[in-house]
């Protein structure tokens, strides 16, 4: 019955990914993402998912049980930015792995792990990807500010909508915003956007 469940809210939230692509594309930089109907329900297998553009979910960490569902619904790769020290009782690669997908690890352990390095990893592995994929930390506050860096230095985005499109995968923290700000030269000030 479990499985049936995660199965059922996944394929609700890539639905919605799915709904976008044919609507012709994602919400704007400055236009917040949906957020899954799975991270609304109770007992996630998904926490916090959201779909910031076609093709790119970011999410908190799933359940153990959500890997094969997310795999069944078309996802191809996850790509985790938890240290390992976060999660010492699970092996996050073989549980991607034993679902069928492609696993990446790009351990950032908070602020200081928001490098030009890292950005330029992830926001490479998101795009030579052939499907969908997953980008994980506990709440998608490193996911968002990763891709937020990333956009910018990769993506073509103005620091401004590449923050605002951080925000929309997940970057919720201020010390981390605050941190994003610094890096992409925008003020401190969030009312002076």
């Amino acid at each position: 019955m479990r499985g049936r469940i995660v199965r059922h809210r996944v394929g609700c939230a890539l639905g919605l990914l799915a709904a976008a692509l044919l609507a012709g594309g994602a919400a704007s930089a400055h236009e917040p993402a949906e957020v899954s109907r799975l991270s609304m329900a109770s007992g996630p297998a998904v926490p916090g998912l959201r779909t910031p553009r076609p093709g790119l979910l970011t999410a908190g960490q799933p359940d153990a049980a959500a890997w094969r569902a997310l795999a069944d619904e078309g996802v191809v790769a996850v790509i985790n930015l938890r240290p390992g020290t976060e999660v010492p009782n699970r092996d996050l690669a073989a549980e991607v792995g034993e679902a069928g997908l492609a696993y990446h690890a790009i351990p950032v352990a908070g602020a200081d792990g928001l490098t030009d390095a890292n950005a330029d990893r992830l926001w490479r592995l998101v795009h030579d990807a052939p499907g969908t994929v997953l980008v994980h930390c506990a709440t998608a506050n490193r996911a968002g500010a990763l891709l937020a860096l990333g956009a910018a230095r990769a993506g073509g985005m103005s620091p401004a909508d590449a923050l605002a499109f951080g925000r929309a995968a997940g970057l919720a923290s201020p010390a981390l915003e605050a941190r994003v700000r610094e890096r992409l030269g925008l003020p401190a000030d969030a009312q002076a956007d």
